[in-house]
């Protein structure tokens, strides 16, 4: 089975434990939570969420040599703390979120994910997602997809990609967004496809990404019970500023000002940074999987 993206990282970062509780937010093939639930033997438990009914039943076989310890829900991690709730599990030790689409939905191109792949643009998640990419080409106007490839893509030429978006339309495939983009900002001599960042943005607009993200970190940190990890994947600039700034917020005591202190309370740290800066992916594991090239973790621990 292929390795998740800084597997011994995060196995290293959680610590597991004998009897210990964990939560695989993204649970993908199962690759991580694979390496907990060894780690955590012979009494250790794992919730494993993921909104794609795919790797569910993917992760499922992978972690059939566990069955009795796994806890597997088809759902996002943005409702985490109502899934620890029904588990009745006041605390855990830890948990990994491994952001953004995972290999196997990128390799499959019925999925829409990857430009090097003839297929439909959909790039759902799972079934959530109100919209699929094909919907947004071809019904948002020429500003709206701009302020999507800009926001999200953070692409200069977003304005170019979206005027020859709307001049060639309808686009029902990858291939055909491929081309138009490609026309309209070609970057001849770059090493990233000047598909990329369109690709990117439309991904993380049509499964809100971002706003799940932020929706979820502080539910993961209320949820460790002191010793406690949070380990967090991330694959672009987005989402790592979103784990960085709110680790740090959350890593620093709040002391107000006595004429402040009628408006709002002190605060204690709530965890302390185990990295300061992301840790990235060895020069080996990139050559052996290239998507890993972006990856960086960020862990923090309950204080």
């Amino acid at each position: 089975m292929h390795k998740p993206v800084l597997y011994q990282e995060i196995i290293h970062a959680l610590q597991p434990h004998t009897g210990g509780r964990y939560v695989d937010g993204t649970l993908g093939a199962g690759g991580h939570a694979r390496g907990i639930l060894e780690a955590c033997a012979p009494d250790g438990h794992l919730l494993g969420l993921d909104v794609d009914a795919n790797a569910l039943a993917l992760a499922r076989e992978t972690l059939a040599p566990y069955e009795r310890r796994i806890h597997l829900v088809q759902a996002s991690h943005i409702t985490l703390s109502a899934q620890l709730a029904s588990l009745n599990w006041n605390a855990i030790d830890g948990i990994v979120l491994d952001l953004g689409a995972s290999s196997m939905q990128f390799d499959n191109p019925e999925r829409g994910f990857s430009f090097m792949q003839d297929g439909p643009l959909d790039m759902r998640f799972g079934i959530n997602a109100k919209l699929t990419a094909e919907e947004i080409v071809n019904t948002f106007d020429e500003k709206e997809l701009a302020e999507i490839i800009f926001k999200y893509g953070e692409d200069r030429d977003s304005r170019k990609i979206a005027k020859a978006i709307v001049m060639n339309r309808p686009l029902h495939t990858t291939r055909e967004l491929v081309a138009v983009i490609e026309k309209a900002s070609p970057r001849r001599g770059d090493r990233v496809h000047p598909a990329t960042q369109t690709f990117q943005a439309l991904r993380i607009f049509v499964n809100d990404e971002l706003a799940a993200v932020e929706q979820t970190l502080p539910q993961a940190v209320a949820s460790l019970r002191s010793g406690g990890r949070c380990a967090v994947i991330s694959f672009h600039s987005l989402e790592d500023r979103i784990v960085k700034d709110y680790f740090r917020e959350q890593s620093k005591a709040l002391v107000n000002p006595p004429y402040e202190k009628i408006y709002a309370q002190e605060r204690e740290a709530v965890v302390k940074l185990v990295n300061k800066k992301p840790i990235v992916s060895t020069e080996q594991e990139v050559k052996e999987n290239p998507r890993a090239r972006s990856a960086k973790l960020r862990i923090v621990e309950k204080l």
